[in-house]
């Protein structure tokens, strides 16, 4: 077949529906910084240029998600979502090429009441991490919730309260490969010890002209380390061993089947759980896909049943790899690891109580029923629709290479810091790069580059390294495991490239004249958990 190749990208997508950027002032944006205390969370979004402080829930949806909220079932019981959220869960990360999409034929509006019993509503699935039918029922192992925090809120609560009554007052490790700043605190609130074991040499390094030929996964958990602390520790004092997919904490960087696989195996050497946070499981896939041997010529959706295969249950923001405005998940294997450590057992090997009764039990009373757990039913739709947008390689290769094209245009623009390649959801800058190694771990420079960047040009980042991460809160051993970046994060199908653009120059600009950025210091808030969601700080001369 003949071929007209051209030197330019083809056209996937187009807008039409269209939001007006206001115009604003450095005067006026310096009025709402020391209103709202410097905190980047509290600054008006509606006052902000570029807004890149999350990916998370930011997603401009598909017209197939939007069509797809019309379907939208505010039954409080068993609406018709919970079925097709249920099996779209499946379908992207167990079933791999064999997906069933019972959510095309709710599409047609099927009155058929005897198909839509047999291939909805009743259904019986079990031994996976998505229970059906009478098994959800009994043996609950899928629960529903508003968001990803929620599901690490609902599930590290539950752990806490089984750990503390089987073993009263005693301390335990949860090793990861980099836990994020909410799943962190949680771990801290439950009176555990997070650690983030990773390889911070490799994740500084910069390839020679800015890049790899292939993705070296620097996002890995680092094996040594983590069979090394199980055993420094001991197993028993190791609940859970955590991988994140792929890694936020660590810049966003992919994780290699090979290496979910190698530490999934020894946890499971010794006896303990291994779970993902799999918030960003689709875009982890298609670095898989593109850069490990063996993958190429697979689905993302096969690639993520192996992915999933090898852990005993996750949480997930679907805010993000869910391509929606809402959503979370806490699966577990049904009888597997998890189900089985966290459960009681009577002597006889019957079921005395199980975790997942536990766990439904908190949802109910927090969330709301199992069917909803706090989202509405147009909600379940359009997550329903993302999870298979989230599997379409076309999508994320062009959302992947937007990440590329900022870090790039940093590096370009001779920023120094930039860490390389990018990930999957956004761009990360090393701060102590940035600034040349001057400004020390008691400045939280990183938040006065992104109070500047505010002030000066309208665009809001995240802060996640010393002030974010605390820093000056945490044992020298864990100091060692932090990341001092700020990241750039790139909403799902939302931004140009003129919004890149404009980053790029404003960015360089300011690198060129960090001296003048401002070190800022806590005045409320330094000890609250997840402090810089609420914190109050000042801005303070750096020299």
């Amino acid at each position: 077949m003949k071929k007209y190749p051209l030197n330019v990208e083809t056209p996937r997508s187009f807008s039409y529906v269209k939001r007006n950027i206001p115009r604003v002032t450095v005067e006026q944006r310096e009025r709402a910084l020391k209103a709202t205390h410097y905190n980047e969370f509290a600054f008006p979004a509606g006052m902000l240029t570029v807004d890149m402080l999350s990916d998370s829930g930011t997603t401009a949806m598909t017209d197939v998600q939007w069509a797809a909220m019309f379907l939208g079932d505010e039954a409080y019981g068993r609406n018709k979502g919970y079925y097709v959220l249920l099996d779209a869960l499946r379908d992207c990360m167990e079933r791999g090429d064999s997906q069933k999409r019972i959510i095309d034929l709710v599409r047609t509006d099927c009155t058929d009441i005897d198909k839509m019993m047999d291939e909805v509503y009743l259904c019986e699935y079990e031994g996976g991490l998505f229970n059906g039918g009478a098994a959800q029922m009994e043996r609950p192992n899928t629960f529903i919730l508003q968001q990803g925090r929620a599901a690490e809120s609902v599930l590290f609560e539950l752990v806490r309260k089984i750990l503390n009554q089987r073993h009263p007052g005693k301390a335990f490790t949860i090793p990861s490969n980099g836990h994020f700043d909410t799943t962190e605190g949680n771990i801290k609130q439950m009176g555990s010890i997070p650690r983030n074991l990773y390889n911070k040499q490799l994740l500084w390094e910069v390839p020679e002209g800015g890049k790899y030929e292939k993705n070296p996964f620097k996002g890995n958990m680092d094996v040594k380390k983590l069979e090394e602390l199980i055993k420094a520790v001991g197993p028993e004092n190791v609940p859970l061993v955590y991988m994140t997919v792929t890694n936020n904490t660590v810049c966003g960087q992919p994780v290699s089947m090979a290496n979910i696989r190698e530490s999934s195996q020894i946890a499971h050497k010794y006896g303990i759980p291994f779970m993902l946070d799999a918030a960003r499981w689709a875009e982890n896939c298609y670095f898989i896909k593109v850069n490990e041997e063996g993958y190429a010529d697979k689905s993302i959706a096969a690639i993520s049943a192996e992915m999933f295969s090898y852990c005993d249950g996750f949480t997930a923001s679907l805010k993000k790899d869910g391509h929606a405005n809402m959503g979370g998940i806490l699966a577990f294997r049904d009888k597997g690891l998890f189900w089985q450590k966290f459960s009681d057992f009577n002597e006889d090997g019957t079921v005395k109580t199980d975790v997942g009764i536990l766990l439904k039990v908190k949802q109910i009373s927090s969330y709301g029923n199992d069917s909803y757990g706090g989202m509405s039913g147009r909600d379940i739709m359009a997550l329903s629709a993302g999870l298979y947008e989230c599997c379409n390689f076309d999508y994320l290769d062009e959302r992947i290479k937007q990440c590329e094209y900022l870090a790039q245009g940093f590096y370009k623009a001779g920023v120094k810091g930039v860490v390389l390649p990018a990930g999957g959801h956004g761009v990360y800058i090393n701060m102590d790069e940035f600034f040349d190694n001057k400004r020390g771990h008691d400045t939280f420079a990183g938040q006065g580059f992104s109070v500047e960047l505010i002030r000066r040009y309208g665009i809001r980042v995240s802060e996640l390294g010393d002030y974010s991460m605390e820093y000056d809160l945490k044992t020298p051993e864990q100091q060692k495991e932090v990341c001092n970046v700020v990241r750039f994060a790139i909403n799902r199908s939302q931004l140009s490239k003129e919004h890149l653009d404009y980053v790029i120059a404003a960015v360089k600009a300011l690198y060129e004249d960090r001296d003048n950025i401002p070190n800022m210091r806590i005045t409320a808030g330094h000890n609250l958990p997840m402090r810089h969601f609420h914190a109050f700080l000042e801005p303070y001369p750096n020299k």
